[in-house]
């Protein structure tokens, strides 16, 4: 329960009676236990506890915890920030929380891993989330979409209209808002607004351009990709030239990371990566050549496409000097049929992004460099660090 604005006075008669109810509910279970069966004594004693958690809960955000000032550009979090993020302050530090309060986000694709993604930073306490997706609802996108609810009134409504406005009641403090059309054609200014844009069901192509746009600004700007298939998951992460803190031996040190663009990163020679890289990033690297070698858009693939996949397979290995079996048939297979979201993936794999965009902006904790693979088949992830020598970290 946040009590975020509330008159004093009255805040505090309404706390004071919930506090003597929480001691009233306490003593009847108490009083009546010889009398009362074990389980409803029990209930009124968690009802009681309950009563009285609530009570400093709210008796601590509401009116206990002044405003933090932080002595950075004069800005300091709000009284109602401060109480809504307490717990959060505790574990990352009020910098990294006025960070997070003022950073702007750009999402684009709203698929169930994403939606995931934007829950968590939602609730995390951005300073602003903007949504990118023309697409109208259909049944796939409700099968993995909590946003939308199977009542919800979507008649000529776009999935970001529809997840805008259930994203507005997880966390009133944080702006969210809807941007309409194809992000390939905005140009530089447009993401020059945003600390932060991460991008799912797209084309090879538009991942390509966007994240090159990106680049080319001034300002430093964090790129993700994202893209879930089935029960397996794949993250990109642009950080640009990145500089960071985190603690070694008990000290807090500065360390820097070079990362690669997503097009020098793809363009690795296979064969001058280490053997034991994932499986899964060939296979992305596949069924992405084939859905831009047949026009495709994400996900339009099915069994039919899977002797052609192969085919392609073959090829680039022969072109890369690559061993085939490094690539097994079972797992094209299943990115080519499973085109669908997997649930229980979407959540790992959003949560996963939403702590290295977290990471990303508040420039705390060693960030992930720059590929992170999920298999639910195995349970494993894993990073790789797919870049050339001189653009390591």
């Amino acid at each position: 329960m946040f009590m975020l604005e509330f008159n004093i006075s009255l805040g505090r008669t309404y706390l004071d009676r919930k506090f003597k109810l929480g001691l009233y509910v306490l003593s009847l279970g108490w009083t009546l236990r010889p009398i009362t069966k074990f389980t409803k004594f029990l209930k009124l004693l968690l009802e009681g506890f309950s009563f009285l958690r609530l009570y400093s809960i709210s008796l601590t955000r509401s009116e206990l915890v002044p405003p933090l000032k932080l002595g950075m550009d004069g800005e300091e979090l709000t009284e109602q920030e401060t109480a809504l993020y307490d717990r959060q302050i505790r574990v990352w530090g009020a910098d990294a929380q006025r960070r997070l309060s003022k950073s702007h986000i750009l999402v684009s694709g709203l698929k169930g891993t994403v939606v995931e993604f934007c829950k968590n930073i939602v609730l995390a306490g951005v300073g602003s989330l903007t949504l990118n997706d023309d697409h109208p609802v259909t049944e796939e996108a409700l099968s993995v979409n909590f946003l939308i609810a199977p009542d919800d009134n979507v008649a000529g409504r776009s999935l970001a209209e529809l997840c805008c406005d259930s994203l507005k009641d997880f966390n009133p403090m944080v702006r969210v808002s809807v941007e309409k059309g194809d992000l390939s054609s905005f140009g530089g200014d447009f993401y020059d607004k945003f600390d932060v844009v991460v991008v799912s069901c797209c084309s090879l192509a538009t991942k390509k351009l966007i994240n090159e746009k990106c680049r080319k600004l001034s300002k430093r700007i964090a790129f993700y990709t994202v893209d879930c298939r089935d029960s397996c998951g794949e993250i990109f992460v642009d950080l640009q030239d990145y500089t960071y803190s985190k603690k070694k031996n008990d000290e807090t040190i500065e360390s820097q990371l070079q990362y690669p663009s997503f097009e020098e990163a793809i363009a690795i020679p296979w064969r001058s990566l280490p053997r034991r890289v994932s499986k899964l990033y060939f296979a992305m690297r596949v069924i992405e050549r084939f859905e831009e070698a047949e026009g495709r858009n994400p996900g339009e693939t099915s069994i039919a496409d899977l002797p052609n996949v192969l085919k392609l397979r073959k090829e680039l290995c022969e072109a890369q000097s690559f061993n085939e079996s490094q690539i097994p048939d079972s797992l094209l297979e299943r990115l080519v049929v499973g085109i669908r979201e997997f649930p229980p993936v979407c959540a790992i794999i959003g949560g996963i992004l939403g702590q290295e965009v977290i990471k990303a902006i508040s420039g705390k904790g060693d960030p992930l460099k720059n590929f992170f693979f999920f298999d639910a088949m195995d349970g494993k992830g894993i990073i790789e660090d797919i870049a050339n020598t001189n653009t390591g970290g």
